[in-house]
């Protein structure tokens, strides 16, 4: 009988592990109209309209590109969350001196958003000075 609850806390456990993934998803796409360059990762980004899509559902990893395919770069991320559903779908930047790095994704109803990992060049404009956050609206197309 001890093997048995052992199992049974086993597989509850699993299958917890199994469903933290799934909290912070884009269902499609959040597009993006970025009014000014930024880094996203390594990669300067200039202004436009980019589509940040999740292409695989298990993964953590994001595709910011633009409607042409010629800017696209793959950034990491972390699940964010929150006590209640955002409003709305938006993007958060941070800004270090005239640098703008992708920092977050909300997406519309969810609890949970997509935290972006910084990068080294984020990291070293981090320790020269503060950063300031700002936010762009996103429709969810999902």
């Amino acid at each position: 009988m001890n093997t048995l609850k052992k199992l049974i806390v086993l597989m509850g456990l699993l299958s917890l592990l199994c469903a933290i993934p799934t909290m912070a998803q884009i269902t499609n796409e959040v597009p993006l109209d970025a009014p000014f360059a930024y880094y996203a990762g390594n990669a300067q980004m200039p202004a436009g309209s980019y589509t940040v899509t999740q292409p695989e559902a298990d993964d953590t990893l994001l595709l910011n590109e633009d409607a042409s395919g010629s800017h696209s770069v793959y950034v990491e991320y972390v699940v964010a969350s929150s006590d209640t559903p955002h409003a709305q779908s938006d993007v958060t930047f941070n800004k270090y001196g005239k640098a703008d790095f992708l920092s977050l994704i909300w997406v519309q109803g969810e609890n949970s958003g997509m935290q972006i990992l910084p990068s080294k060049a984020e990291r070293n404009a981090a320790k020269a000075a503060a950063a300031e956050s700002h936010s762009l609206s996103a429709k969810s197309a999902g």
